[in-house]
C-alpha cells in the first residue's frame, strides 16, 4: 500500500520534470511490465546506450524508478517507495495505450521478452539432467508444492520474501496469496531463468533481484512471508542465513523452511555442492528459536518406499511480536 503522505512541491515539480519528456515517458510504461536493463530499453526504444542512461539517470534522481545492480548488469524496475513511487499509477493512467507508438512499445518489448526466454530454456535444458537427476530421489515436486500451500493456507497477505528464488517457482507458487514479492538469487544465470518464468506467467506484482542471502540489501520488517525453499544444505552457516532472514519479517510475519531430513547421500556433496547432508527437525526449529521465532507446523514428506531416498521436511514459524503486543493490550485493558 502507498504512503498517502502529500508530497512536497520541488519533489512533485521534479518527478513531472523528469518525466515530461517522450521517451522518458515511454520508459515508465515499459517499466509498467516487469525489470529491464539499458540493454533491453535500447533495443525496444533504438536509441544509444548513453542516451538511455541519461534518461534512466534522470528518472532515477527524481525518484521514479530504481536501479537494482547485478554483476555487470543493472537492472531498472518502478519505484515501490516514496514521492516518486506514488506520482508514478497516475503519469501511467493517462496515455492511451492504444497509441501507436506506446502499441509499438509493446511489441518490440515480447519480441526482447522472447529472445530473454529462448536463452533461458537453453541454460535450462544445458542443466536439466542434472537437476532432474537430484529431484528424482526424492518426493514429487507436486506433492512438496501442495504441503506447501496447505501450510501457508489460502489467507491473502501482503508481501512475500523468496530467498535463494533460483528459477521463481516459489514466486508463482503463491502467486494468488500476495500483492507484492521478491525473489533473491546470487546466480545471474538462474535469475535469468526466473525472469522469463515469471515474464511467461504474466506477474508484474514479482521481482528477482541478485542479492547475498547473508546481507540482504531489502527493507527490513517489510516482509509477511519469508521462504528459504532448498538452500541451507547449500550453507556453511545455514543458522547464519535464518538470521538475516529473520531480519526481514514483519512482525506477526511466518518464515517458511523447505529441505532436506538427515541422509547419507556424499555424492550430493562431491557433485552437487551440498554442505550439509539435511537437517533434523529440532536443528531448524532451534535456528529459528534463536532469533524470536516460534516454529508451529513440522512436516515430513516421504520419497516412494521402493527409491530409499531423501525425505523432505517443511518448517513453518511464527514471529510472536504481534501475537506478545495484542496479548499486553489486552491484559492492561482488561486491568484498566
Amino acid at each position: 500500500m502507498l504512503d498517502a503522505t502529500p508530497i512536497g512541491l520541488d519533489a512533485y515539480l521534479n518527478g513531472l520534470k523528469a518525466a515530461g519528456e517522450s521517451t522518458r515517458l515511454r520508459i515508465l510504461l515499459l517499466l509498467k511490465h516487469g525489470d529491464l536493463t539499458v540493454k533491453d530499453l535500447t533495443e525496444i526504444l533504438g536509441q544509444s546506450q548513453p542516451r538511455m542512461s541519461r534518461h534512466l539517470r534522470l528518472l532515477a534522481e527524481a525518484g521514479l524508478i530504481r536501479r537494482y545492480p547485478e554483476g555487470a548488469w543493472v537492472y531498472y524496475r518502478l519505484a515501490e517507495s516514496g514521492p516518486g513511487a506514488r506520482m508514478v499509477p497516475a503519469l501511467l493512467a493517462l496515455p492511451d495505450g492504444q497509441d501507436p507508438v506506446i502499441v509499438r512499445d509493446r511489441e518490440r518489448l515480447e519480441t526482447v521478452r522472447t529472445r530473454n526466454a529462448e536463452a533461458a530454456s537453453h541454460y535450462f535444458a544445458a542443466n536439466a539432467d542434472e537437476w532432474d537427476r537430484i529431484r528424482s530421489l526424492h518426493v514429487a515436486e507436486e506433492a512438496v508444492e501442495a504441503a506447501m500451500l496447505e501450510l501457508v493456507g489460502l489467507e491473502p497477505f501482503e508481501s512475500l520474501l523468496d530467498i535463494g528464488t533460483g528459477t521463481g517457482r516459489v514466486l508463482e507458487l503463491f502467486a494468488e496469496n500476495y500483492n507484492r514479492s521478491v525473489g533473491v538469487d546470487l546466480s545471474h544465470s538462474m535469475l535469468t531463468v526466473a525472469r522469463a518464468n515469471l515474464d511467461r506467467a504474466g506477474l508484474a506484482s514479482a521481482q528477482v533481484r541478485q542479492g547475498d542471502l547473508f546481507n540482504l540489501n531489502l527493507t527490513a520488517q517489510d516482509y509477511d512471508l519469508v521462504c528459504i525453499h532448498q538452500v541451507l544444505h547449500f550453507l556453511d552457516d545455514p543458522a547464519g542465513a535464518v538470521r538475516e532472514a529473520a531480519r526481514m519479517l514483519r512482525p506477526g510475519g511466518r518464515m517458511l523452511i523447505v529441505d532436506f531430513a538427515p541422509h547419507n547421500l556424499e555424492f550430493l556433496r562431491e557433485e552437487h555442492a551440498h554442505r550439509r547432508l539435511g537437517f533434523a527437525r529440532d536443528e531448524v526449529a532451534s535456528f529459528m528459536a534463536a532469533v524470536g521465532l516460534e516454529t508451529f507446523d513440522t512436516r515430513d514428506l516421504q520419497p516412494d518406499a521402493s527409491k530409499h531416498g531423501l525425505t523432505v521436511t517443511l518448517w513453518l514459524a511464527r514471529d510472536p511480536r504481534m501475537i506478545i503486543a495484542a496479548d499486553g493490550a489486552a491484559s492492561a485493558h482488561q486491568t484498566a
